[in-house]
């Protein structure tokens, strides 16, 4: 039976669907709006594409209305920490600059308009160095085949744990290869992955693409599969800067805390590690490695307690020659290893030091590996050694 509707009704039904027709709107609209906006083509202008690669050049773009002097600084340049090339202004206020295509690598960029640093708002891959972000430009190649993600991976965490040595609550960076949530009766070697000065636990997961680098190796069988710990090498802080924690007190010249956060390492988390994760708790099945500062803790830890490392791993660092240091040499000599692997690039401020840990090395009679590449105190040195050394470890 129809149901007659009066004019009233019929207003307040009209009303009502159009009141919907606009919640459907603004709901869209807001969905846009959550997005980049510059990505999406408004009133006939092209989207900003932002780095677009073409064959054996790259271009980079920003759209800045009001900007008179725009620039380009990359990592790839002679001098990344004051090089810069000049962009022009293009339709719509765009600027851009096209460039050689830089060999296979990950490297670091952003835009300077009118002396104001500016990432990159086109280009979704950042990465953090310190207190830092950058945008990311990854040319693809041979070198950086193992930087991209794997078909199998595995899974990154950060757990906390209670330091008494340091006093704080602390987190940590953990990668766990492909398979270990499934095949809970494996157990694992262990490698202690430490980042150098100005970084934190996030350090090597992203500007060094451990995850990656380890998930591709692992999946090809060039390395074995293990657990890589990550901790925060700054003895004053609980977490990296991100998380706004405050900081405590720390006298680094005070030569009572010299070795406390080497102490806590290897005394704290590496208990930590071996009672909440599946690992095999044997000297044999636990590696060291750090890059800079973090080198100077492998040399530390790996000399302090010969007894709990088996493969040590030092990147862009080294020692000078003293009785305390062939003290240490002859003790893990003594105690035995299997890897000793030193690396640092040809030009980095730190090569005469790490020549005189190789000589060190070499008249305490400790058979080792001493890699020498191209290149300084970069990044793309550091993710170069972790994707060579892996590979040597647990064998």
């Amino acid at each position: 039976m129809a149901v007659p509707i009066n004019g009233d009704s019929q207003i307040l039904i009209t009303m009502k669907r159009i009141t919907a027709i606009l919640a459907s709107l603004l709901l869209a609209a807001s969905s846009l709006c959550a997005q980049e906006l510059t990505n999406f083509s408004f009133w006939g202008q092209k989207p900003v594409v932002s780095p677009e690669i073409q064959n054996d050049s790259v271009t980079f773009r920003l759209k800045a209305d009001y900007a008179t002097v725009v620039k380009l600084s990359g990592s790839w340049m002679p001098n990344p920490w004051g090089g810069t090339i000049d962009m022009t202004r293009g339709e719509n206020n765009v600027w851009e600059v096209t460039i050689p295509l830089p060999e296979p690598e990950i490297y670091t960029y952003n835009f300077v308009a009118d002396g104001v640093s500016v990432n990159d708002p086109q280009n979704v891959m950042v990465q953090r160095d310190g207190s830092r972000y950058l945008s990311m430009l990854l040319v693809e190649g041979e070198r950086t085949e193992n930087y991209k993600p794997a078909n199998q991976r595995g899974t990154v965490s950060h757990p906390w744990y209670d330091s008494k040595i340091l006093g704080i609550n602390r987190r940590l960076t953990v990668y766990t290869p492909y398979g270990y949530e499934k095949n809970t009766k494996t157990k694992y070697p262990v490698l202690y992955l430490l980042h150098g000065a100005g970084g934190d636990e996030e350090a090597w997961s992203s500007m060094g693409r451990t995850a990656q680098i380890l998930d591709n190796l692992i999946e090809k069988g060039l390395a074995k599969p293990m657990i890589v710990v990550m901790p925060n090498g700054n003895p004053n802080q609980q977490a990296a800067q991100t998380f706004g924690l405050l900081t405590t007190e720390y006298d680094w010249r005070n030569p009572e805390n010299r070795n406390l956060y080497v102490k806590s390492l290897v005394e704290e988390i590496v208990p930590f590690i071996e009672k909440n994760y599946r690992t095999v708790a044997k000297k044999s099945h636990r590696a060291i490695a750090g890059l800079s500062m973090g080198g100077g803790h492998t040399i530390a830890a790996s000399g302090m307690y010969p007894d709990t490392f088996d493969y040590i791993c030092p990147l862009s660092m080294g020692a000078h020659k003293s009785d305390e240091l062939s003290a240490q040499l002859q003790g893990i000599k003594k105690a035995g290893y299997k890897l000793y692997w030193l690396a640092c690039g040809n030009t980095d401020f730190l090569f005469d030091q790490a020549n005189e840990l190789d000589e060190a090395l070499t008249e305490n009679g400790l058979e080792h590996t001493y890699y020498v590449s191209e290149g300084g105190h970069v990044w793309a040195n550091w993710r170069l050694y972790l994707n060579t050394f892996a590979p040597l470890l647990f064998k």
